[in-house]
């Protein structure tokens, strides 16, 4: 099994997206990046601790490649959006990838590369060492799905798993 952390905007749409994937055996919301030790989830918003919402995307590569993964990650958000993502703002929504190892970082370099060719230039996502993860609290674990109604659900989370479902189809889990 392999795991990468990756941030791109809220973590319940990053979340949502990678539980429809087959071979993805774990998604964890959290947060990373910062500077304050244990954060919750109100203190992340405020963006002053430095983290970012991120997930902890565990899954087998012998059923999904690790580069499908990331690049699935660089299609559900814009990459190109610094410290936002639509209208979700500040630091903590920033596009970052958090490499466990030289292994990581060479892999997420190659997907921010496609990424860029894709996105046409301008991509702004980091590549950072992973610091210390800590999880968010457990009503934002598999939040779209405990939440099928909630607002922000509805009108960002669900597009972003219906493009997924379409451009991935290969490798969505069967309903």
């Amino acid at each position: 099994m392999t795991t990468f952390v990756l941030a791109g905007g809220c973590f319940w749409c990053l979340d949502a997206v990678y539980r429809t994937l087959d071979g993805v055996t774990e998604v964890v919301s959290g947060s990373t990046g910062g500077d304050t030790v244990e954060p919750s989830y109100d203190d992340v918003c405020t963006g002053r601790t430095g983290h970012a919402e991120a997930v902890a995307v565990t899954f087998d590569p012998e059923k999904i490649p690790a580069d499908v993964v990331l690049d699935v990650f660089f299609t559900l958000h814009d990459p190109r959006q610094l410290n936002r993502q639509g209208a979700d703002v500040g630091t903590q929504y920033r596009s970052a990838m958090f490499s466990a190892d030289d292994e990581q970082a060479v892999l997420f370099r190659a997907a921010r590369d496609r990424a860029s060719e894709a996105w046409d230039g301008g991509v702004v996502t980091t590549i950072e060492p992973l610091p210390t993860w800590y999880d968010a609290e457990e009503h934002h674990q598999d939040f779209f799905a405990k939440n099928p109604g909630q607002g922000y659900c509805t009108a960002v989370a669900l597009p972003k798993v219906t493009k997924i479902r379409k451009s991935y189809a290969k490798y969505v889990l069967a309903s």
